[in-house]
């Protein structure tokens, strides 16, 4: 009797599993069409840039903050706005300058006084309090400013005046950076571009989209975009994405790949030797969310070596420095992790 009991209970512990398996797939196969819904409302106003919007959106979905880098006039802010709009965020926008102060960011506490004669300090929260702040030009604020999204883009919390303060969830910086004009700015410290779970590079359109865009944006009527994502959905599917199955020779690729832009552990010459420094293990954690998000984004039940590939330069372009000897040769950091990629995977 102990022996059937014991089957029985085998097959009724399989038959569960089975059975959230099953569910857990109908669940990423509907998210997956409504990130498609999503992304489709995108491309209706921000044109000829698809991998901009699912690098962006792959970030969102993993939970990161994204860094934006492009000369003016790409649509940065368009974006930022267009995302709003579709995932029903509550959004903020920040001008970045060199006189903006740490509180002109997080808040600061005023002095009230009650009918009674009683003083007492009230906490003004201020525009990082929302789900989707826009940094425009975040580098040409100081570093102590900078520094003032450290702890919100990390534990999701702020502290003024020795109070912890939870913000809005979901929570996403979307700062943007001019790669040209650097004068009267201040470079974003290692530690603060370690926080952004992706770089985004933008670049100039193709002959047709550049054509799509002045025929569509010139004209008396303009696309517009609906709401296709709540906050709440979106919390869903981040949640999702964190759910999707990794295989081992996915882990065991990353792993490979990022310990090889270490010039300590590098197993590839080239890189001790362009490489000063290297991405750390939270460019591991940020590859392997960001496959994850991909993956359900593209409406696949488990990611490949070919997430890894498409995300390596987005994760790890900002988490890696050439030396001055391999930028006097001509090299650059994104050609470089092409090497690591093709050498690693």
């Amino acid at each position: 009797m102990t022996g059937q009991s014991d089957n029985t209970s085998t097959e009724a512990k399989d038959a569960a599993a089975e059975s959230r398996a099953s569910a857990l797939v109908d669940e990423m196969e509907r998210v997956g069409e409504t990130l498609e819904k999503v992304r489709a409302q995108i491309q209706r106003v921000f044109f000829g840039q698809d991998r901009v919007v699912d690098e962006v959106m792959t970030t969102i979905l993993a939970g990161g903050h994204v860094l934006l880098v492009g000369v003016p006039g790409l649509g940065k802010t368009l974006l930022v706005d267009t995302l709003s709009q579709v995932l029903g965020l509550d959004t903020r926008r920040v001008q970045f300058t060199p006189d903006l102060m740490p509180a002109d960011i997080l808040g600061s506490e005023v002095l009230d006084q009650d009918d009674a004669g009683k003083r007492s300090f009230r906490f003004l929260p201020g525009p990082v309090f929302t789900q989707l702040l826009m940094g425009d030009e975040i580098n040409r604020a100081s570093p102590r400013t900078q520094s003032a999204l450290l702890q919100a883009m990390q534990e999701n919390t702020v502290t003024v005046a020795g109070e912890s303060h939870s913000l809005p969830t979901p929570f996403h910086v979307l700062a943007t950076q001019n790669p040209i004009e650097q004068e009267g700015t201040y470079p974003l410290p290692e530690a603060q571009l370690d926080r952004f779970l992706c770089q985004v590079s933008i670049f100039y359109p193709e002959y047709a989209s550049e054509r799509e865009i002045i025929l569509k944006t010139t004209g008396v009527s303009l696309s517009t975009v609906v709401e296709t994502m709540t906050a709440d959905e979106l919390r869903h599917a981040q949640t999702l994405a964190r759910q999707v199955p990794v295989g081992e020779s996915v882990v065991e690729a990353i792993l490979t790949l990022v310990r090889n832009g270490r010039p300590e552990t590098s197993s590839l010459s080239f890189v001790p030797e362009r490489i000063s420094w290297g991405p750390g293990p939270r460019a591991s954690q940020a590859l392997m969310l960001a496959c994850r998000a991909r993956a359900l984004l593209q409406g696949r039940l488990a990611p490949s070596t070919d997430d890894i590939e498409a995300l390596a330069k987005p994760v790890l372009r900002h988490r890696m420095a050439l030396n001055f000897a391999a930028r006097a040769e001509g090299h650059d950091i994104d050609s470089t992790i092409d090497e690591m990629v093709a050498a690693s995977l």
